[in-house]
């Protein structure tokens, strides 16, 4: 008898939602390790980004989309194609709402887009520990989404907060007593197939984003060109992309400064995940309007 007989059971779950309301930081939590990038600025998370959690009883395969948003340029709209594309053809859905601040019209998008699916629907409220919360909102809109659609979906309600990790392991269980019966989608030892170069972009692009505040974040992009891979020692080297010559010193800061500050952090934390020495080189490029640039886009996993 196959081990994975019986009670194992596993499947694709895609995590969508407004941006900025916490999914990666669940994603994070859920698998225990960092597999995307975390930042408060809006639209960190620009790829599907496919994360594996493994356990005794099933494994787990989660995408974490980009948040919808009001799109500009190819870049915003390759964006929302992907988090609207990654909710087809999956196991279960999982919707992530903030329960801190009221429902917004992206949310109410979600829900009447879910309105008459016909596969498992989470609805998971963050940041559950707030006194002050919207929880009531989010259930009576989707009263209201429900009567308006004729829907007999009934969503599963789960609460959480992803930055602590309280309810999070309570929501692991609902998802799994909801996914069917079969054995693992990937093998046990892997925890994401994300490509490695765009995973060394996200951490020096996050690096950037959490030094560069609100100045630029939007319109740079990291691509990884080169890594040569020594015994003991790696070296990357990586183009940081901006679209005007102004943005330029900005990202190069002071006497260099604000970039040496990003190389020096993203070479620690590569460190740390791949146990080499990272020699890390960073040059900044401008690329008028790579948003809009087809082939820049794909490079960059984009497109």
């Amino acid at each position: 008898m196959s081990k994975y007989e019986g009670e194992y059971r596993s499947g694709i779950i895609a995590i969508v939602g407004n941006t900025n309301v916490g999914k990666s930081t669940l994603l994070n939590s859920i698998v225990g390790e960092k597999v995307t990038i975390v930042s408060n600025r809006v639209q960190t998370t620009r790829n599907v980004i496919r994360a594996i959690l493994t356990k005794k009883n099933g494994q787990l395969v989660f995408l974490d989309t980009p948040g919808i948003h009001q799109a500009k340029g190819d870049l915003g709209k390759n964006m929302n194609k992907s988090a609207r594309s990654a909710s087809k053809g999956v196991d279960a859905v999982l919707l992530v709402v903030d329960g801190s601040v009221s429902p917004s019209e992206i949310d109410l998008g979600w829900y009447k887009r879910l309105a008459n699916t016909n596969i498992p629907f989470f609805i998971g409220i963050n940041k559950s520990d707030i006194i002050k919360n919207f929880h009531k909102a989010y259930h009576q809109m989707w009263l209201d989404v429900a009567k308006q659609k004729e829907s007999n979906v009934k969503p599963f309600w789960n609460y959480f907060c992803a930055k602590d990790g309280k309810g999070v392991d309570s929501l692991i269980d609902s998802l799994f007593k909801m996914l069917p019966m079969g054995p693992p989608l990937f093998p046990e030892d892997i925890l994401t197939d994300y490509p490695r170069k765009l995973n060394m972009g996200d951490i020096i692009r996050e690096k950037l984003f959490n030094l560069l505040h609100q100045e630029i974040p939007h319109s740079l992009a990291v691509l990884v060109d080169s890594i040569i891979e020594g015994e003991a020692n790696w070296k990357i080297e990586a183009f940081i992309l901006v679209e005007r010559h102004s943005q330029k010193g900005i990202v190069i800061g002071e006497k260099g400064r604000l970039i040496r500050k990003v190389q020096r952090e993203a070479e620690l934390e590569l460190s740390n995940i791949y146990e080499k020495k990272i020699n890390l080189k960073l040059k900044v490029k401008v690329e008028k309007n790579w948003r809009n640039n087809f082939w820049i886009l794909k490079k960059l996993g984009y497109a």
